[in-house]
């Protein structure tokens, strides 16, 4: 794929949209998804509908199931195997069943630790059952499902013909659990199959592999060519544990466009690596342009371009109630022809997002999400004014002879950084509006960027006159 015109990226966008609810899974979604219609078979397209499900269960079995089916006579035994493996083929079209996977293994997979976020899988210590695993507070709930007279439960109150119908169920009312079902975490193959159909896959063939150019979060950032134009390839090695957060960041680019945002161009799935393709930005990261470069270089015209153009593209994100929660300079690339644009967004969640606060970058983050993981676009405007910090310094790293074990302290008292040597008071007066320890006093990215412009607007005139 050639990076879309306007128009192409027009009706992607209209289809990236539809595929990233999905992605997402939005409660609506996964409801209508979930519940095989009764009579027509629903998701999977038979003619079964809940009595299917609950004359099936006794074939997964509750507790005494395995024993129950050793008893059979082999005619019983093969229909009983025919309708599990008619259940598994029903369970394994949900999104949200992960089958039988470890208890471990859904904790990792459940990251990050947003309330409400779920899956089902068989459960590993009662083979027949199931387990609902759901995030609340930092943990993992594990609940099971145990089958009572032909129909599943959690508590032996509220009994239900099929797991859809339970999990529907939960996304309405808590109804004892620690929270409501709120977002089902996909499995992988649902994930790739969105982005199959919605046009994002790029063939193997057409993608040649150049040289390493970094690193990510996921595992190596090669060049690439595609089609004769150079791209940038985020290489994800460790699929088994990485590719539905892998996954879900290229779904969010795909719903986000913007001139200061770095474009997202597909995905290849190959063997069992996948690459997510981005437009190539041959100048690098913002923090080693201003680095390598410095103050004989990099002009006042440089600098406010380079505010301008992220505030820019983090605007865009604030006005889709979008949260970064990992800007920095070193998080902003540059093009070719100057224009920086604001990467790695695809990390970004819907309006407020709890993290792991171990993972944090300290001197770019909030106090407030230092102290419970929380972010908003009240977070990004904390970390804006430490980037807007790195660009008058000339790239620095923020709060210079303080100890890192130091800053969460000093911050949390009320300390500011200094104005970079040089910087004009007006851009040191929005770091400061930005460090405000009340989210609320701070400005939005909206309002910065009318300010951004004016500066943008004197600055020209000088370098004119």
């Amino acid at each position: 794929q050639q990076i879309p015109t306007p128009q192409q990226q027009q009706q992607q966008q209209v289809m990236s949209n539809s595929m990233h609810s999905q992605i997402g899974l939005p409660l609506t979604a996964v409801a209508a998804a979930s519940v095989v219609d009764g009579g027509n078979g629903g998701a999977t397209g038979g003619s079964a509908g809940p009595s299917s499900w609950s004359s099936s269960a006794g074939a997964v079995g509750g507790v005494g199931a395995a024993g129950a089916a050793a008893s059979l006579s082999p005619t019983a035994a093969a229909a009983s195997a025919q309708r599990r493996a008619e259940l598994n083929a029903k369970l394994n079209a949900m999104p949200w069943f992960h089958g039988r996977i470890k208890r471990e293994e859904a904790e990792n997979l459940l990251r990050p630790r947003e309330d409400g976020l779920f899956l089902v899988r068989e459960s590993t210590n009662f083979p027949g059952d199931y387990t609902l695993c759901v995030c609340f507070n930092e943990k993992v709930e594990h609940y099971r499902i145990k089958y009572a007279e032909n129909k599943l439960t959690i508590d032996d109150d509220e009994y239900f013909d099929h797991l859809g119908q339970l999990v529907e169920h939960y996304t309405l009312d808590s109804d004892g659990l620690c929270t409501k079902l709120m977002k089902a975490l996909p499995k992988e193959e649902f994930c790739v199959k969105d982005f199959q159909d919605n046009g994002w896959e790029i063939k193997m063939e057409d993608l040649q592999l150049k040289e390493n150019i970094g690193k990510g979060e996921f595992g190596d950032v090669m060049l690439g060519i595609l089609k004769g134009d150079k791209v940038a390839v985020k290489v994800l090695k460790d699929a088994a544990r990485a590719s539905n957060k892998f996954l879900a960041e290229a779904g969010v680019m795909t719903t986000l466009e913007h001139e200061n945002l770095v474009k997202f161009i597909g995905l290849v799935f190959h063997d069992k690596y996948i690459y997510l393709v981005t437009e190539f930005m041959s100048k690098g990261s913002l923090v080693d342009y201003l680095r390598s470069r410095g103050r004989q270089h990099i002009t006042r015209r440089d600098q406010i371009n380079f505010a301008f153009d992220t505030c820019s593209g983090m605007e865009y994100l604030e006005l889709k109630k979008v949260i970064h929660r990992d800007l920095a300079a070193r998080n902003v690339l540059i093009s070719e022809e100057c224009v920086a644009k604001v990467s790695d967004f695809g990390l970004a969640r819907d309006e407020r997002y709890t993290a792991d606060i171990s993972k944090l970058p300290i001197k770019w983050t909030a106090p407030e999400a230092l102290k419970e993981g929380k972010f908003s676009n009240k977070t990004d405007m904390w970390s804006f004014g430490i980037l807007l910090w790195e660009i008058y310094s000339f790239g620095r790293v923020p709060y210079p002879r303080i100890p890192l074990a130091d800053v969460v302290k000093h911050v949390g008292s009320g300390y500011k950084m200094e104005a970079p040597e040089g910087c004009p008071p007006e851009i040191y007066e929005m770091m400061r509006q930005a460090w405000d320890l009340v989210p609320e006093k701070r400005p939005t990215f909206a309002e910065l960027k009318r300010r951004l412009a004016i500066c943008k607007r004197e600055t020209a005139q000088t370098y004119v006159a």
